[in-house]
């Protein structure tokens, strides 16, 4: 296995990306946004518009050169109802529809965070709500699924006819695992059992659907991977490393720790437990990072900032995060250079206290977006005292899903340490004593 063709589905953008696993470099991007249809019966994802763009992709994929194996990765919150043959039963819900977080009727339906790992979320983000709101809303449809699928697992099924459930995708604040028990949690067993299918590993695969493979021009019995959650694909290639942390920097900022101390789990303040591709609890923390830096840019980042700049408190979505109720408040009269060093420097600091709630230790690896920001790792590596270890500007999701398909041959590259930088401890601590006060009088 060298040339593996990854489906890279974020909240934001779609990414069909050629990874060479004898470097373990991506050497060709296709990239789409991930658009939302505004429509009845309710916001839904334009998954019509994605299979074509997949298709084609991997029809200019194939022209180039040789393909290996199809690897999937997707963001969470996400789940498909279909019928026996693979055909949706009903439009894939957007995560970000308020109904299903605002049902009391499930609120009392779903198992303790004690059980599940899984913190009571806002919008669609519990998926087991999106299930019972579907479920309650449109049962003539819901009655005609034959499975519910994870995302990556769908589309697996559309390429290879066959459905299966996957732990990683399961297990992301869904309310329907159980990550100590590595089982379906008493929300599936007692109510939904007949929807899922058997449990299979990420790694594990099927043959692509022959018709698929001549119309695309890829070698037939190309095998395609089941796939997993997109956080997960970041951190897959960490899992021998602990005790470390990895942030998967995109839509999301989520901070994952491996071998840390262990603390009690503040599920008011978006910590929950992930399972990683090898089926093991993963302390995770996070908050609409990526999101809040573009609205405080413009997304649109400028350089040449010397600071001090003032750094806005937490949060422009108070819905999540570690500081949940906290509204920020604009900071006026700053250059789009000052704009750009505020936001790196919020950032960083957020992402100090996500790494603090899940006792994260060891260096600190940063996965995706904010990998190429050298302000955002120079003050996350003082504000928590360890070095951080940037990737650059690739994704670490496309990587993690083609280790599915094998590992890279070559050793990876040593990235070099960045460490703290003690200048900036004056706006560490004047920054959180400034966040203490307001987190006080919630």
């Amino acid at each position: 296995m060298r040339h593996i063709a990854v489906l890279d589905i974020g909240k934001t953008n779609a990414k069909v990306l050629r990874v060479d696993l004898a470097t373990g470099a991506e050497t060709r991007v296709f990239k789409t946004p991930n658009a939302v249809i505004q429509a009845d019966p309710y916001p839904h994802y334009d998954v019509a518009r994605l299979w074509d763009f997949l298709g084609e992709s991997l029809r200019a994929l194939a022209a180039e050169g040789p393909l290996d194996a199809i690897s999937i990765t997707t963001h969470g919150a996400c789940a498909a109802l279909v019928d026996d043959l693979g055909d949706l039963v009903l439009p894939i819900l957007d995560y970000e529809v308020a109904a299903p977080g605002e049902d009391e009727d499930y609120a009392h339906l779903r198992p303790p965070f004690a059980q599940t790992g899984s913190p009571r979320l806002p919008l669609g983000l519990n998926l087991g709500a999106q299930i019972f709101w579907l479920e309650k809303h449109f049962p003539k449809a819901f009655a005609r699924a034959a499975h519910c699928l994870m995302y990556p697992q769908y589309w697996a099924m559309r390429l290879t006819g066959v459905a299966v459930s996957e732990a990683t995708s399961l297990g992301c604040h869904t309310d329907l695992w159980s990550p100590w028990e590595g089982r379906f949690s008493p929300l599936v067993s007692g109510r939904w059992e007949r929807l899922f299918p058997g449990l299979r590993k990420a790694a594990d695969h099927a043959a692509l659907r022959d018709d698929l493979a001549q119309a695309w021009g890829v070698p037939k019995g190309l095998p395609v991977h089941f796939g997993l959650h997109d956080s997960n694909a970041s951190l897959l290639p960490y899992l021998d490393e602990a005790p470390c942390a990895v942030v998967s920097s995109g839509t999301w900022m989520i901070c994952m720790a491996l071998g840390g101390r262990r603390v009690a789990l503040d599920q008011r303040r978006d910590v929950l437990i992930n399972v990683n591709a090898r089926g093991e609890p993963t302390p995770t923390a996070r908050y609409m990072g990526g999101r809040e830096f573009d609205e405080m840019t413009g997304g649109v980042v400028v350089e040449g900032a010397n600071g001090p700049v003032a750094v806005p408190l937490p949060s422009r979505h108070p819905e999540c995060g570690p500081f949940p109720g906290l509204l920020q408040v604009e900071l006026p009269g700053q250059s789009p250079a000052e704009r750009s060093l505020a936001a790196s420097w919020y950032a960083g600091l957020m992402t100090a206290e996500c790494l603090g709630l899940i006792g994260a230790e060891g260096p600190i690896h940063v996965e995706g977006p904010f990998g190429g920001n050298r302000d955002f790792a120079v003050m996350l590596a003082t504000a928590t005292g360890r070095p951080v270890i940037a990737s650059g500007k690739s994704a670490g999701t496309g990587l993690g899903a083609a280790l599915l398909a094998g590992p890279v041959q070559a050793a990876r590259a040593e990235r070099a340490a960045i460490l703290p930088d003690e200048t900036l401890r004056p706006v560490i601590t004047d920054w959180r004593a400034r966040v203490a006060e307001l987190w006080s009088q919630t």
